[in-house]
């Protein structure tokens, strides 16, 4: 079985690579996928990891990406969001930041 000492490592030589390419990303975003569901079980019981919205979302756009995520349920589209977040931490760490700072 994997552990938290083998994720932490293959994450840190993933992110030490000069020129990642796209398969690096996919592993690095399953590992911190892997490492994320490891940390979860470790949680003490009756921890909620995502509260639900105070009230409905009141947001509307004409761009693709609206279009596809608009029926689906938000847990799904924060799920998507948290991938690609992980993915651009590791690969823009610049813009990574650029975000979280308007968050």
């Amino acid at each position: 079985m994997i552990t938290e000492h083998d994720l932490k490592a293959a994450i840190a030589e993933m992110q030490g690579e000069r020129s990642p390419n796209a398969n690096t990303c996919i592993k690095l975003a399953a590992y911190y996928t892997i490492l994320n569901e490891l940390k979860k079980d470790e949680a003490p019981s009756g921890v909620s990891y995502a509260a639900p919205p105070s009230e409905e979302i009141q947001y509307q756009s004409d761009t693709d990406f609206y279009k596809a995520i608009k029926d689906k349920p938000l847990d799904f589209t924060l799920s998507l969001f948290d991938e690609l977040m992980t993915v651009l931490q590791a690969v823009y760490p610049r813009l990574y930041s650029g975000v979280m700072s308007k968050i």
